[in-house]
Parts: C-alpha cells; sequence; structure tokens
C-alpha cells in the first residue's frame, strides 16, 4: 500500500517523542498532560475523555473532569500526539508523533479495535478532489468499519 515511512514509537519511547514533538510545537510537557498522554498511549482501543478522566482520576486519587481532558486531547490532535476517530469520539495515541500524514482508519464493528494505515495516494486524491471543489487546508478523515481478523 502507498505509504510513507516513519519511526513508530512505543513505551518511554513514544512517551518521549510525544513530549519532545509538544515542546518543539511551543506548548509546556505538565504533569497533567503527561498523565493524559500516558493514559491514552495505554489505551488498546480507541478511549473516550470519560474514560480517559476516569483513569487519571484513579492515578491522581482525586477527580479529574472530562472537559480538562477533552481540552487537554485537542491540543494533542493539534500537535499531532493523537488521533481522533471520529465516529466514536474516541481518540488513539499517534505512535509516530513527529511525522505529519493523514491516516485511515480500520475499526472493527464488533470489538472497537482501530488499525491507522497509510495511503498518501488515497489521501493525496481526496484533498486534491477539495482543492478542486475550492476548499483549502483540507484534513482528510477516512474511517472504514467492519469486522478485523480477530473477531472474523
Amino acid at each position: 500500500m502507498p505509504g510513507h515511512s516513519h519511526h513508530e514509537h512505543s513505551g518511554d519511547n513514544l512517551v518521549s517523542a510525544a513530549r519532545n514533538a509538544l515542546v518543539d510545537a511551543g506548548e509546556q510537557w505538565t504533569d497533567m498532560r503527561a498523565d493524559v498522554f500516558d493514559a491514552l498511549a495505554s489505551c488498546e482501543r480507541p478511549a473516550s475523555a470519560y474514560d480517559l478522566a476516569e483513569r487519571v482520576s484513579g492515578q491522581r486519587g482525586r477527580r479529574v473532569a472530562p472537559n480538562s481532558v477533552y481540552r487537554i486531547l485537542d491540543l494533542f490532535v493539534r500537535t499531532n500526539l493523537a488521533r481522533r476517530v471520529e465516529s466514536a469520539n474516541a481518540y488513539i495515541a499517534n505512535s509516530h508523533p513527529g511525522c505529519r500524514h493523514d491516516c485511515i482508519f480500520l475499526i472493527c464493528d464488533s470489538c472497537g479495535n482501530a488499525v491507522h494505515i497509510d495511503d498518501d495516494r488515497l489521501t493525496g486524491s481526496l484533498i486534491g478532489a477539495a482543492k478542486d471543489a475550492g476548499f483549502a487546508d483540507v484534513r482528510p478523515v477516512v474511517e472504514l468499519r467492519g469486522i478485523c481478523a480477530s473477531c472474523n
């Protein structure tokens, strides 16, 4: 599948890459932001702000409001640390925060797992069609729903 190469991060390397990307974007890596990113990165499936608020509340020993988590998630999406799975109103950590490109998500209707794939040819065609229609600053959001190999 056409795409481009990038370095996938995980574990402590992912946290370090995320922190560096956020700081490079001119933002601060606060304790709360670190806790939200850790919670997001530890999720195997896309997580809602409410799921993450519950996890972070348990970790911190005090209630964290979902609105605070939403604000942090919005920042993470803007700075490429996370991706929003639109159809599920949920988020997933970006495993290559230093790499900017458009993602395609394959979402399992049975287990909720989301797999990210790259196909710059497809997203490039979508961007081209949008530009031909007079749109600028287009960000393709491509989500395909079905049943994953594990559930099939």
